[in-house]
């Protein structure tokens, strides 16, 4: 602990100097593709997150989920009380355990992408978050190489956050932004069972 109040100051001063130098070569604005993924709790959560934060700037947020279906959730109520700025999809059936099918699993992510691809193209959304999308890549519903080339492509401005496990090698490649959340402990493990306002 620093005890001397001069060269307390004097390494705040230098710190703040070279933070400084560094921010200042910071100049690009631009449209991100983040990428929330890894076997930790967390990811929609960041992403949902980011949404409420956007919308404290009054921006608007489009989200579209490809796995989770019409259940009630706690995010989803809080985003319907902002019905000017927040626009949510859920459009899948459940996870393919749960549905068994798997023409039927890619019929509703192909649906979920076309409304991902409605909103890239909307200028008044400035946030567009696919829920659970690594999902249905790593069972190859979707085709990988032209999602990635669409995001990729994604208008000037437009933030698009990726969520879900075992995001692909292609889409890290092309994120701007990567997050991988690591589980080190998780109460399912111990017989908990999924909570409202813990899980969902």
């Amino acid at each position: 602990m620093e005890s001397n109040p001069q060269r307390h100051a004097e390494k705040m001063a230098a710190r703040k100097a070279s933070r400084d130098r560094i921010m200042a070569t910071k100049t690009i604005l631009k449209g991100l593709l983040i990428v929330h993924t890894g076997l930790g709790k967390g990811k929609s959560t960041a992403a949902f997150g980011m949404a409420m934060r956007a919308i404290g700037h009054g921006q608007r947020v489009a989200i579209v989920q490809f796995v989770k279906g019409a259940w009630s959730s706690g995010e989803k109520t809080v985003f319907e009380k902002f019905p000017d700025l927040v626009t949510i999809r859920a459009m899948g059936e459940g996870f393919t355990w749960e549905t068994q099918d798997r023409e039927r699993d890619i019929a509703a992510a192909t649906r979920a992408w076309a409304a991902a691809c409605e909103f890239m193209a909307d200028p008044a959304i400035n946030l567009l978050i696919l829920d659970e999308l690594n999902i249905v890549l790593r069972y190859d519903y979707l085709p990988l190489a032209e999602i990635v080339a669409a995001l990729d492509a994604r208008r000037d401005g437009l933030h698009i956050v990726v969520t879900g496990r075992h995001a692909k090698a292609e889409l890290i490649a092309a994120a701007d932004l990567v997050t991988e959340m690591t589980l080190v402990k998780h109460p399912f493990k111990s017989g908990v069972k999924a909570q409202a306002g813990i899980e969902f």
